[in-house]
């Protein structure tokens, strides 16, 4: 089992994508996949084979979940490591991803593989590694009391006393991962430069929420 890479030295220079519309993905963050077409069932088999590494990346249209042929992709998606792995008996495969770092596409790869394949660079998402990066920056009261205004809200069940014990990385990146959020939202949060960028730009989206449901407004 190849090792989980530690540094941006340690990641490839060309990885096999799986696009994939309103999936966010983060570093230090877990995503559960449902695998069952046959293109990415061979995905999985190849990154098995070799690093257990996926790029997890958004279509730039959001139409389709997962669009088949050479449609335009975002240019930042985030690397995961296939950490858990099953297959059911209908021949799904059962996978866990979990965030390694952010990926900037280059250019893709002409290949005879039914997935697509990509030449990406890492380098300038270095701290992407530290999981504790920019926690000291992020108003953690302001952002709890965002939190709690959107679970009565949205009328959500939320064990405060797990929340109370949750670092404010892991906590803002969590919250991030559960928002209900649409594609352009998700891939904003995934684009953020920092840890204090992705948690006021979560607060302002949830309060644009709020504010719009106060004011009957609809959601386009």
């Amino acid at each position: 089992m190849s090792k989980r890479p530690i540094s941006s030295s340690m990641l490839p220079d060309t990885i096999a994508v799986l696009p994939l519309s309103g999936a966010l993905l983060l570093p230090h963050t877990h995503r559960p996949l449902n695998i069952f077409e046959p293109r990415y069932i061979a995905l999985v088999d190849h990154a098995l084979g070799h690093d257990r590494l996926i790029g997890l990346i958004q279509p730039e249209s959001a139409r389709e979940e997962s669009p088949a042929g050479s449609v335009p992709l975002r240019r930042i998606g985030c690397i995961g490591r296939i950490s858990q792995f099953d297959e059911s008996e209908d021949d799904h495969y059962l996978v866990v991803l979990e965030g390694i770092s952010r990926f900037e596409i280059d250019s893709e790869i002409e290949t005879d593989a039914p997935f697509r394949q990509c030449r990406i660079a890492t380098a300038r998402f270095a701290n992407d590694f530290d999981p504790d990066a920019g926690e000291e920056a992020v108003d953690r009261q302001r952002f709890l009391g965002m939190m709690r205004d959107y679970a009565d809200f949205a009328q959500l069940d939320i064990d405060w006393n797990e929340i109370d014990e949750t670092g404010t990385a892991d906590l803002v990146n969590f919250a991030c991962m559960m928002s209900p959020y649409g594609a352009a939202e998700k891939q904003v949060l995934l684009e953020a430069r920092t840890l204090e960028g992705r948690a006021e730009t979560l607060m302002a989206i949830a309060e644009l929420e709020m504010a719009r449901s106060r004011s009957g407004t609809v959601v386009q």
